[in-house]
């Protein structure tokens, strides 16, 4: 059986996967630093939300990477798994502001 991390390399080789994922990177990110703080802290969903003070739909849908979580949102979860929060800002990379520029 493939695995995920293969089947990815191989797809990204292609124009229009390659350009879907990028669209979607910073959910991506989002959902994988979400899902890691919660297996560093090593909690279940359900456990995580009971910390929070919500429920596990809520924590699944925040690690689908299908919402954008608030601030707020973002610092219960940095409590409840005993990290850190940071946010920041990073240069565009040079495809991507060359992409707005040509818009």
């Amino acid at each position: 059986m493939a695995r995920v991390a293969d089947l990815h390399k191989k797809w990204m080789k292609e124009p229009k996967y390659r350009k879907a994922y990028e669209a979607l990177e910073e959910e991506f990110v989002m959902a994988s630093a979400v899902i890691d703080a919660r297996n560093r802290a090593g909690l279940t969903q359900k456990a995580l939300a009971k910390k929070m003070g919500t429920t596990q739909p809520v924590v699944a849908r925040l690690e689908s990477g299908r919402v954008r979580p608030s601030l707020r949102t973002l610092e219960r979860l940095a409590r409840a798994t005993r990290s850190r929060l940071r946010i920041r800002f990073e240069p565009q990379r040079e495809r991507e502001l060359h992409a707005q520029a040509v818009k």
